[in-house]
């Protein structure tokens, strides 16, 4: 399916740093609580993400990460997540989170 860039232009992908990730262990598929920090005009925002083949929660912290910060907030157990990490997956359908090749301002829009 085709889009329009216009259609593109909605979804508002912006980078942030990870301040805070915790173990998720209530959900179904095990997953990590993450706190990202997108810059002092969107702030922090947080979400889970199914990451935990690659990441582990002590070593997330201060990497930078893409994430949709326009979708509406989803209730994830007891946990609101408001934005969407985002990732390519592996050789085996696992997360591989993406982000800027150097260090870039938070809140940086992608373009």
């Amino acid at each position: 399916m085709d889009i329009t860039f216009d259609d593109f232009a909605k979804v508002d992908v912006r980078v942030g740093t990870i301040v805070r990730a915790e173990p998720f262990p209530e959900v179904r598929k095990p997953a990590i609580k993450l706190w990202v920090d997108f810059g002092t005009d969107i702030g922090e925002k947080k979400t889970s993400a199914q990451i935990t083949r690659h990441y582990d929660p002590d070593t997330l912290p201060g990497r930078q990460v893409a994430a949709v910060i326009n979708f509406p907030p989803r209730q994830i157990g007891k946990f609101m997540s408001e934005v969407l990490v985002l990732g390519f997956p592996d050789d085996d359908g696992e997360v591989v989170l993406i982000g800027p090749g150097h260090p870039v301002p938070d809140g940086g829009k992608l373009y």
